[in-house]
């Protein structure tokens, strides 16, 4: 049974999204929704400007519909299914807002800094507030000791800057055709197999909705990509899986299973650091995938190691929670 209702689920978010997607691409065409792409990027991403973007609302969509069927069929919502779904929706808004000023305002760079910061937090504390009305722990559980380390009111900030945190990695992430909606995949779907291991069917049937809806996703997102997710799906999925990961207390593993979004985001910051304090770089540029594409790496070649190095990561994660 419990076999039957996983592959339902994935399946039911898949068919969604890929039967969805030959009518949603053309509307955003039509309204021309289309990416631009940045100057400083590599050359050979300039051809891809004009390619439609913002579809992360058909993620979003098809994930909150499988989740609402498949829990309200097999089981029934509690307050953590509404809570992944405010995360959801909620930085998925955010991201949507950010790609409209892109796209239809011309501001290349969307909501400023502060503003989706902001927004981020928003979201983020009233996570965290809901979770303190019904009395969750405060307590983050470390791999390999015993005793869990409790934070009592400085949860709150941890869970900041973990909803935030990660819903900006995956965004860093999100820069190769199919990238995310593979390593996405496969995190998720790692979380799925814990979260049923710890009999949280809610939060295991809401993963692999999402493993279902990206990967339909990714039927019309692979090399060459004929939509991309835009911010609108990859901070929704960053903040779900922070969340996946908070209400699952598995919070420190998710930087081994997310250890693709990690590394691009470290990319990112040592780039920053090494630029401003030495003059020089680290990578020829980053996030890190761009680096190896200026290495003379193909961008298929770049996306499938990377979704390898997230497979590995996401199976180690399970190994040292299940198995250790």
């Amino acid at each position: 049974m419990q076999e039957k209702v996983i592959f339902f689920t994935i399946l039911l978010g898949f068919l969604i999204t890929v039967l969805i997607s030959p009518f949603f691409i053309p509307f955003l065409r039509r309204l021309k929704f289309g990416q631009s792409i940045r100057e400083e990027g590599p050359k050979s991403h300039q051809k891809k400007t004009g390619t439609p973007t913002m579809g992360g609302l058909m993620i979003i969509f098809s994930i909150v519909v499988t989740t609402l069927v498949m829990i309200n069929k097999f089981s029934e919502p509690t307050i953590k299914t509404y809570l992944l779904l405010l995360v959801l929706v909620g930085f998925g808004l955010l991201g949507f807002l950010d790609d409209f000023i892109k796209v239809v305002m011309k501001r290349n760079l969307g909501l400023t800094s502060r503003q989706k910061l902001l927004g981020q937090i928003i979201i983020s504390l009233i996570f965290y507030f809901v979770l303190r009305e019904n009395e969750f722990s405060t307590a983050i559980s470390i791999p390999f000791v015993d005793k869990p380390l409790e934070l009592g009111w400085f949860y709150a900030l941890f869970i900041i800057f973990w909803l935030v945190g990660f819903s900006n990695a995956v965004n860093l992430t999100d820069g190769l055709d199919g990238l995310v909606s593979g390593t996405s995949a496969v995190a998720f779907g790692a979380f799925a197999v814990l979260a049923w291991s710890q009999s949280q069917f809610e939060i295991s049937i809401f993963s692999v909705a999402i493993v279902g809806a990206v990967l339909g996703f990714l039927v019309f997102n692979a090399h060459p990509a004929k939509v991309f997710m835009g911010d609108t799906g990859s901070l929704a999925l960053g903040g779900a899986i922070a969340a996946i990961a908070i209400l699952t207390k598995l919070e420190i593993l998710l930087i081994l299973i997310g250890g693709v979004f990690v590394i691009e985001t470290l990319s990112v910051i040592l780039q920053v650091i090494s630029f401003k304090s030495t003059g020089r770089r680290i990578f020829r540029m980053s996030p890190l995938h761009h680096h190896y594409e200026l290495v003379g790496w193909s961008e298929w070649r770049v996306v499938v190691t990377f979704w390898t190095v997230g497979l590995l990561f996401a199976a180690l994660g399970i190994y040292i929670e299940v198995w250790l």
